[in-house]
């Protein structure tokens, strides 16, 4: 499923975030500072953030602004400041939702299914990927261009599958090396 990183100074919160979205099969990494969440970000690329804005080191709205400095990840505010000029404040700082503590866990995590189908290029059941001439069919392992078999070796492949299926991530040096080489 999707990594999620949670950026919060509350560690029973951060736990009982991480079962909950562990127990749906999500990879979950942790960060008690902004600027721990930051650097998480720009070396190993989540598929979505959560973001608390009351943090010890810097203000959750400039690590939001940070992190829209060279990421397009899902970001889902989730604070307990429920002012509207906050809220206001964080997405148009780039926050993709917006949650109030205390929540329905449940409704956190429609919130990060929903974010999560909106800005992944890959969906599950999508087998094949065309652009142009080229036409990756994932469930087979086949790459084609203008019709003609391409033959990958399987860090190859596994490097090929990670770009077509990320097609709008940012994904760093350093963790293509560890997600395809390890």
């Amino acid at each position: 499923m999707a990594r999620i990183l949670i950026i919060d100074d509350d560690p029973p919160l951060r736990r009982a975030l991480r079962t909950s979205f562990a127990a749906r099969g999500h990879d979950v990494v942790e960060a008690a500072t902004g600027e721990a969440g930051v650097v998480e970000v720009a070396d190993h690329g989540p598929d979505l953030v959560v973001l608390d804005l009351g943090l010890p080191d810097i203000d959750g709205a400039e690590v939001l602004e940070r992190i829209r400095g060279f990421s397009e990840v899902p970001i889902i505010v989730l604070t307990a400041a429920d002012a509207q000029a906050q809220k206001v404040r964080a997405l148009d700082a780039g926050a993709d939702d917006y949650v109030t503590k205390p929540f329905d866990p449940a409704e956190l995590l429609a919130r990060i299914r929903a974010s999560l189908r909106r800005t992944t290029g890959f969906r599950s059941d999508q087998a094949v990927i065309e652009r142009g001439a080229v036409r990756i069919d994932l469930a087979r392992k086949i790459l084609t261009v203008d019709d003609d078999v391409v033959s990958l070796t399987k860090t190859e492949w596994r490097l090929l599958e990670l770009l077509a299926t990320n097609p709008s991530r940012l994904l760093t040096h350093q963790y293509l090396l560890q997600t395809v080489w390890g």
